[in-house]
């Protein structure tokens, strides 16, 4: 996996950021990613819910419910306790890794 742990990609890191606001469905994933992103991580739709599917599969993340809304089926996503687990360690991971970089010189 590209870009984050031999556990988390990058855009799998930020699916899981997303989904610790409450569950979403995809669209909404899709926009908490481009939100808490700034723009740089804006997985396709395939690209999304094949994460979405490696996710659940790992126990990270389950469907909460399901809706049908204008006659579109829509599957709501929670994270659980492991990918919040997952999630913080990853951030605790990549702050340590930016503290190497972004402590002042000399120190």
């Amino acid at each position: 996996m590209p870009r984050g742990t031999s556990e988390v990609s990058e855009p799998m890191y930020f699916v899981l950021a997303a989904l610790r606001a409450g569950p979403l469905h995809g669209h909404a994933i899709s926009k908490s990613i481009k939100e808490l992103s700034g723009g740089r991580v804006q997985p396709s739709v395939g690209t999304l819910y094949g994460i979405l599917e490696r996710l659940n599969e790992r126990g990270v993340i389950t469907v909460d419910r399901e809706e049908t809304v204008n006659g579109r089926n829509r599957r709501y996503f929670r994270i659980t306790d492991e990918g919040a687990a997952l999630v913080e360690a990853e951030a605790r991971r990549m702050q340590e890794a930016a503290s190497l970089v972004l402590r002042p010189s000399g120190a």
